[in-house]
């Protein structure tokens, strides 16, 4: 008998806990901004690219990032709820568009107002076409951006190209000038961060450009989208409200057997998914180009959500991922080849380390790829001494490719995202 019970209770036994994987704990992610915040600086100390960490190249990150992180905060509220929402391009297009409009007939705030309601109109669509008529969702989002692609170039020909907006400088493809966002500038602290930055000593200066682009000339939309950022996190992870939209998305029949309505919060999170992705667009159009311009996204919504894949649909990870994004979309538009260039050695450090980390987790196929692509790269900046322009232009579109498939395998999408629901098909 007491043989029986020896062999039943490892049996029985509850195992122990496994540590969860996919999420980095503080320690390590401060261990991480550390070493990489070393690179940078080991990268513009060793090239004598000054640009990398100068506080211009940090202000100018921050301005393509927020449209960035904006589209992927739209497509994080909107996947959350179950909806993919591939037309995040559509509604930063419409966004931009009214917001330029509303932005030059009256002042900013207003045209933010009306970039973000064109934003949530083209989110409204997205919703009755997916959430009540069942419409697959990529083609609902393809069409959803193409609809406004010719409607804005149909609304410019019409607004922009006549009258006191053609005598302004309008035309069929662009606004007339829109008046400045307020922004807001750290008086004393800015000066002396940009004293110590021109110094070039190392970190010391490197933080001081990092820190001198954070509180200098800093738009008042930026600080918004900042606050949003913070308060996405609070109401979908602290709120009644979040846990109900969350389940929508994750067990939408279960949440029905609760009483939640998931059409409600559907539609709620489409639509604010579009009034995200809108404030993206009127922030392009009013902060770092202060006009309007066709075709002025550039992919972006795309991009964003590429970031919120990168963050694992959560708001810190987006963020990290729509900075990068901006700062590679910042040094292109900002230094062009030198600087793209010098982050060619930070590269190769970078695949060095996943080399030896991939090693170290017995991935020898992935870690040898690594490795021949870090000692290519490697070959590349010490035969050259710039990038062709063709190649920085397309930088931004690289990092987001490299971006998702270093992170491909520790994603996890909510469940139901993208499935068709019908009320009552549990039953």
């Amino acid at each position: 008998m007491s043989a029986t019970t020896t062999t039943a209770v490892p049996a029985t036994a509850p195992k122990a806990p496994q540590a969860k994987r996919g999420r980095l704990s503080y320690p390590v992610l401060l261990l991480i901004f550390a070493g990489a915040l070393l690179a940078v600086c080991a990268v513009r100390a060793i090239t004598g690219a000054q640009d990398v960490t100068s506080s211009g190249q940090i202000s100018g990150m921050l301005q393509m990032a927020v449209p960035i992180g904006l589209a992927g905060l739209a497509g994080l509220w909107s996947e959350r709820a179950g909806v993919v929402n591939i037309g995040l391009e559509g509604m930063m297009i419409l966004g931009t568009f009214f917001g330029a409009w509303a932005g030059w007939q009256t002042n900013p705030w207003i045209g933010l107002v009306a970039g973000i309601l064109g934003g949530m109109l083209g989110g409204l669509l997205h919703a009755v076409a997916t959430v009540t008529f069942g419409v697959d969702h990529i083609v609902s989002g393809v069409a959803i951006t193409l609809l406004a692609q010719g409607t804005t170039q149909y609304l410019a020909k019409r607004w922009f190209n006549t009258g006191h907006a053609a005598a302004l400088g309008g035309n069929p493809k662009q606004s007339p000038p829109i008046k400045s966002v307020p922004s807001i500038t750290v008086p004393g602290l800015s000066d002396s961060l940009l004293t110590i930055e021109h110094h070039h000593w190392f970190l010391v200066s490197d933080l001081a450009g990092i820190l001198g682009g954070l509180v200098t000339g800093l738009s008042y939309f930026t600080v918004l989208a900042a606050l949003l950022f913070a308060a996405t996190f609070f109401v979908l992870w602290r709120t009644a409200f979040g846990l109900r939209l969350r389940s929508c998305g994750e067990a939408p029949i279960a949440a029905e057997s609760l009483g939640v309505n998931v059409y409600f919060y559907k539609y709620a999170a489409v639509v604010l998914s579009g009034g995200l992705a809108g404030f993206g667009g009127a922030f392009l159009a009013m902060v770092p180009s202060h006009i309007y311009n066709e075709g002025q996204t550039g992919g972006r919504g795309y991009i964003g959500l590429a970031a919120m894949i990168f963050g694992n649909w959560r708001p810190g990870g987006l963020a990290m991922g729509a900075g990068l994004f901006g700062y590679t979309d910042s040094l292109q538009l900002r230094s062009g080849g030198p600087a793209a260039h010098a982050l060619l050695l930070l590269l190769v450090i970078l695949l060095v380390l996943l080399a030896a980390r991939k090693v170290y987790r017995k991935s020898y196929r992935q870690g040898v790829l690594s490795a021949a692509f870090a000692a290519l790269l490697l070959v590349w900046f010490l035969m050259t001494d710039t990038i062709p322009n063709e190649f920085v232009s397309a930088t931004p579109y690289v990092a987001t490719l490299l971006v998702l498939a270093l992170s491909a395998q520790r994603l996890r999408m909510p469940k139901a995202d993208g499935k068709p629901y019908r009320k009552g098909q549990g039953k």
